[in-house]
């Protein structure tokens, strides 16, 4: 059946964390930092915490003394009183402004291609309450129908309960719709329990043995959201 409205994550998919400006606030505090070494080693972070029995544990903001950690120490950054005051006064910026601001450059395009096939987007993203803030500074709002930020609603991913309030809002209809995120066991566990079909992006490969569809970038969804790609 043709996928008529689609559900992004944000971060992942559309964000990813600015990894200039934390290098920039390690160096304020006297710790060198490669962005280049810390953004290669943050979407295996991401894999790495990606676990039914880790998520069932822990929330999502729960996890993220793990997943600094674990980009830090594949990065080479060194744990230290400036590693952690760096971190506290990055902790600062992401709740007023959301630190996962940097854009891929096929985001935009793809999100054309995809409101140009007349489906409808929503992001569904368990964050800080800062979602809508940030899409709109980065110029993303207007491809979007609706944001659900699981700050504001109190519940998130993999909880069910989180995209049935995006299917309530926008109106849509569980058999057409489709969810694609970054995490198995967040994402597509979470959407699968609310009856919704889900695929993951997964740039590099890092789930080949995942049972659902998986995209390479944002511009292979929409082709094969336009019918150009199987």
């Amino acid at each position: 059946m043709a996928t008529k409205t689609l559900f992004l994550d944000a971060g992942g998919v559309l964000v990813f964390p600015n990894w200039e400006r934390v290098a920039d606030a390690l160096a304020r505090h006297g710790v060198l930092a490669d962005p280049g070494a810390m953004a290669a080693a943050e979407p295996l972070a991401r894999r790495e915490l990606d676990t039914a029995a880790d998520v069932r544990a822990t929330t999502d903001r729960s996890r993220g003394e793990a997943y600094w950690r674990f980009i830090f120490a594949k990065a080479g950054v060194p744990m230290g009183p400036g590693t952690e005051e760096a971190r506290a006064q990055l902790e600062d910026y992401h709740a007023r402004h959301n630190l996962w601001e940097s854009m891929p450059a096929d985001v935009i395009p793809a999100l054309g291609r995809v409101r140009g096939s007349g489906v409808g987007i929503a992001v569904v993203s368990n964050s800080n309450g800062t979602v809508r803030k940030k899409l709109d500074r980065l110029g993303l709002a207007p491809y979007f129908d609706l944001v659900v930020d699981s700050a504001e609603e109190g519940v998130e991913k993999p909880n069910p309960r989180i995209f049935e309030i995006a299917l309530e809002r926008m109106g849509a209809e569980r058999t057409t719709t489709l969810h694609v995120g970054d995490l198995f066991h967040v994402d597509v566990v979470g959407a699968r329990a609310a009856g919704i079909d889900a695929a993951l992006l997964d740039p590099l490969g890092l789930y080949p043995g995942a049972d659902c569809r998986r995209f390479s970038s944002l511009s292979s969804l929409a082709a094969f959201l336009a019918g150009d790609a199987s």
